[in-house]
C-alpha cells in the first residue's frame, strides 16, 4: 500500500492574508477552494493547506519546508516582500543543508531548504 499525495493543514486567523501568502508571495497554485479552507500545490504530490480557525492557530513548534536548489533567490524574493526573515540563508554542516527560516502571517516558521547531503535523492 501506498500514499498518493501529502497535505500539511495549518490554521491561519485570517484566510485572505495566508491566500496572500502561500499564492501571491510563494506563487503557490490553488488545487482546491473549500471555502473556509484552501489547499495548495507546493510539489508534485505535496500540499499545503491552509484553513480560516481565528481560535485555533498556534505556530508553536511547526516548520513547513519547501526544497529547492534557489534558496538565495527565495531570500531575495521573499525579503523584497516584506516577509520577516528568521535567519537568512546558511549552511548547517549537522544536517547536510542550506537553509533560511522566515515567517508567514500566522507565524508558522517556513523554511526553505536545499540538501547538500549526496545521498538526498528527494
Amino acid at each position: 500500500m501506498t500514499f498518493d499525495a501529502q497535505i500539511t493543514f495549518l490554521f491561519a486567523a485570517d484566510l485572505g492574508r495566508a491566500d496572500h501568502f502561500y499564492g501571491t508571495v510563494l506563487g503557490l497554485p490553488l488545487t482546491l477552494d473549500q471555502g473556509s479552507c484552501r489547499i495548495y500545490r507546493a510539489s508534485g504530490a505535496g500540499f499545503i493547506g491552509v484553513c480560516e480557525r481565528p481560535d485555533a492557530v498556534s505556530p508553536d513548534g511547526i516548520i513547513v519546508t519547501l526544497v529547492t536548489g534557489e534558496v538565495d533567490r527565495w531570500h531575495e524574493r521573499l525579503t523584497e516582500a516584506g516577509v520577516p526573515c528568521e535567519r537568512p540563508p546558511s549552511a548547517n554542516e549537522e544536517y547536510r543543508v542550506y537553509h533560511a527560516f522566515y515567517r508567514d502571517p500566522d507565524g508558522y516558521l517556513v523554511e526553505i531548504q536545499e540538501f547538500t547531503d549526496p545521498r538526498w535523492d528527494g
